[in-house]
């Protein structure tokens, strides 16, 4: 045939879930089928849900996976599936089944595993041996490869290619970070053109602990020109015609597709008794269920400061959803992190699921209190105001018994965040609510924050956003839906954790448009403090700030897990010693 229907389920799997996860694929492939699909394809993993970590150390849990694969590849009777799950053999792999006519077909092994960053894949899987088959799919030649083995030049892709693959499938669980979208779109366009081939990459979507998955699946054709590309950060089944007749002209002009080497075996999967994939015309445009894209369509992908922002609404959606939760609360200061948590809360739970609370002490200026109750009107959240003068003056007076030959300071202001902490859990205990905590990047670099304090919580949701970016968050925010949510003082006053009086983030550490530049070449670009200086940071400001990063490690380990949304956050990606003499 010349031309494939191909399904591109780009879906959200929960880590574990098999019944769940089953279930899902069960569903699509029913509304591919009826929408005359010769193939569909889902992600890797996509059985158990990525990663699935010290799981795979449970022998039943493998072998349940197994079983789930198997349930999947009976209801592959109308149409061919490429399907990730965990395949265990001598060893354990990374693997995609090509699944048809109700039963497994064909399996391959992922060859190249990442580790590095925020993959640990070498601590559970060996490598496949090598591209050893094709698999048969209407008559055309299909090359199946995993994820990392696209970013190898001379990897799987290729040896497939040379030995005559005509389509190229690669299935992903690729994580988000800014800009990552564009890199892979780089990389495939190149793997491509490089083949002479087209290529179908398929990505999952959805927040997992720390990651989110962005979606952004792609369609290639041989000259490396994007035919398709569905949604970011939605869920989506897409239906795409691609039409495989120009690879073999592409490979007759082109010296990079004719390249001498062996050809692979390839193992029949699906052939349907009519010619179903040239009748463009009649695709169904009423599936069974669900949302389908039919046709090739390239979405516009979002603008820098949006994708992060749907990445934090992402990954707190799903965070609260599979871990069982319904509603969460949050300490409201007025402050501009409390607000950015409240609002991407509200647009990733409903307003009517989202609890804040006002906390005020002695130091709390009536503008912060006035700015966290008009903001909670403009959301239309719940809104509490809990005074924490009483039990203040009560720590006082205890501390002041044992300890009244010290001179006040630190210890007394942070009496208050402490208070305030033990407040929300409170609440967490008593009402079910998810804690969700606002401390930035930048104050949880450098230690600026109160362990026990305002670290106690659930999920972190802006832990990886730095305060510069903070701003340009609710910036955004503010100024994308149809009215103003911001009260004006949040953007403007200047930054103060007020815990003592006239205090401000300034007084203690660089201005933030000094800072954050400093701590990304530091932490996420791991130069050392003379390279910083060479680079042209100050001298005195970089020994200061070096410290402060190096001492908090202690208290970033004890604080919650929260989205990922840099190359380099703090948690899986930078894992650094706390006893550690390097400076």
């Amino acid at each position: 045939m010349s031309r494939l229907r191909i399904a591109l389920a780009q879906i959200n799997p929960v880590v574990g879930d098999l019944r769940a996860n089953t279930a899902t694929m069960v569903d699509i492939l029913g509304q591919a089928e009826e929408c005359g699909a010769d193939i569909a394809v889902f992600p890797e993993l996509a059985v158990t849900g990525y990663p699935p970590e010290d799981l795979l150390l449970k022998p039943g849990f493998v072998a349940d996976n197994r079983r789930a694969l198997e349930r999947i590849a009976k209801a592959a009777k109308g149409l061919a599936a490429v399907v990730g799950f965990v395949d265990e053999q001598t060893d354990l792999y990374n693997a995609a089944a090509v699944c048809a006519g109700g039963s497994v077909r064909g399996v391959y092994h992922k060859q190249v595993l990442p580790n590095y960053g925020v993959f640990d894949e070498q601590r559970y899987f060996a490598s496949g041996a090598g591209a050893d088959k094709l698999f048969g799919v209407c008559g055309v030649r299909v090359g199946v490869s995993i994820c990392e083995d696209a970013w190898a030049p001379s990897g799987p892709i290729s040896a497939q290619a040379a030995a005559g693959a005509e389509l190229m499938i690669n299935i992903n669980a690729s994580p988000y970070s800014v800009g990552r979208l564009a890199d892979r779109e780089r990389m495939l366009a190149t793997r491509a053109a490089d083949s002479s081939c087209a290529l179908v990459y398929v990505n999952c979507v959805g927040g997992q602990d720390e990651l989110v998955f962005d979606g952004g699946s792609m369609v290639f054709d041989e000259r490396g020109e994007l035919v398709a590309s569905l949604r970011q950060f939605e869920q989506d089944l897409s239906i795409i015609d691609l039409d495989v007749r120009p690879v073999f002209r592409k490979r007759l002009i082109d010296p990079r597709g004719r390249t001498v080497t062996i050809p692979l075996p390839v193992v029949p999967v699906w052939q349907p008794s009519r010619s179903r994939s040239s009748e463009g015309s009649e695709m169904s445009t009423h599936p069974s269920s669900g949302k389908v894209t039919l046709g090739a369509l390239i979405h516009e992908r979002l603008e820098r400061t949006e994708e992060m922002y749907q990445a934090l609404v992402l990954g707190t959606r799903d965070y609260v959803r599979k871990n069982g939760f319904t509603d969460v609360v949050i300490g409201l200061s007025g402050g501009i992190d409390s607000s950015l948590v409240a609002m991407v809360a509200v647009d990733a739970v409903g307003a009517g699921h989202v609890h804040g609370i006002a906390m005020p002490s002695r130091y709390s200026s009536q503008g912060s209190v006035d700015d966290a109750r008009s903001l909670a009107t403009n959301l239309g959240i719940d809104f509490r105001v809990v005074g924490i003068e009483g039990p203040h003056e009560a720590f006082l007076e205890v501390l002041s018994g044992t300890l009244s030959e010290e001179q006040p300071g630190l210890a007394e202001e942070n009496l208050q965040s402490r208070i305030r902490g033990l407040l929300l859990m409170a609440f967490s205990n008593k009402l079910g609510w998810l804690v969700l905590t606002t401390g930035n990047k930048s104050e949880a670099a450098v230690g600026y924050s109160t362990l026990y304090g305002d670290t106690a919580g659930g999920f972190a949701v802006i832990k990886d956003v730095a305060k510069t970016t903070v701003y340009r968050l609710c910036a955004w925010r503010d100024s994308s839906g149809p009215r103003q949510l911001l009260p004006p003082d949040v953007m403007t006053k200047a930054p103060s954790a007020e815990l003592r009086p006239d205090q401000r983030d300034d007084q203690s550490l660089p201005a933030y448009e000094v800072l954050d530049p400093l701590l990304r070449a530091y932490v996420e670009e791991d130069m050392t403090a003379s390279e910083l200086v060479e680079a042209g940071f100050d001298e005195a400001v970089v020994s200061k700030v070096v410290r402060l990063v190096d001492l908090a490690e202690y208290k970033r380990r004890q604080t919650p897990p929260g989205i990922r949304i840099t190359a380099k956050a703090f948690g899986r990606d930078r894992r650094m010693p706390i006893t550690n003499g390097y400076r």
